[in-house]
């Protein structure tokens, strides 16, 4: 028998100046970055608390304290990888992976594919088992007044039971 389980993750940035934005984990030229106390990468944080919580862990704040002074600027794809490795310790696997940027800029198309490798390359899977979307409020709230950025996730994982 096979157990599923589904997480669900989410997480927003403000943007600041004076810092490199990474999505993903790709760096992507834009003027301003996202303020965080590691990198701010709002993709790989939702992706990161959607495999947690579908493993029944606790979220990434409580493993990865933002009062922490080892993780100021931590690469969050290589967090992801950390908490990775505490879901696959329970035999979890990921059966896919849904990413979604919610902002209007910058435009994701162009980095795409080198931002499934990266998060896909954390979780040793392949690229075609995450999926990284964009869309926009239609100017509306904190991210259409171009104020910072969010990202939801959600991922299914499995296990087969050895009975």
């Amino acid at each position: 028998m096979t157990e599923y389980r589904v997480g669900t993750g989410f997480d927003a940035h403000a943007f600041a100046d004076g810092v490199p934005l990474v999505l993903g984990g790709v760096g992507i030229a834009h003027p301003r970055g996202l303020a965080g106390h590691s990198d701010g990468d709002v993709l790989a944080h939702a992706l990161t608390d959607a495999v947690l919580g579908a493993a029944g862990l606790e979220d990434i704040g409580a493993l990865f304290s933002s009062v922490d002074p080892s993780l100021a600027g931590a690469d969050s794809v290589e967090l992801l990888a950390r908490a990775w490795e505490r879901v696959r310790a329970d035999r979890w696997e990921l059966a896919n992976a849904d990413v979604v940027l919610i902002g209007e800029e910058p435009r994701l198309a162009p980095h795409r594919q080198a931002m499934r490798a990266r998060l896909a390359g954390a979780l040793g899977v392949a690229p075609g088992l995450v999926a990284v979307r964009a869309t926009t409020t239609d100017r509306l709230g904190f991210v259409g007044r171009g104020e910072g950025l969010a990202a939801q996730a959600v991922a299914l994982l499995c296990r087969s039971s050895t009975a």
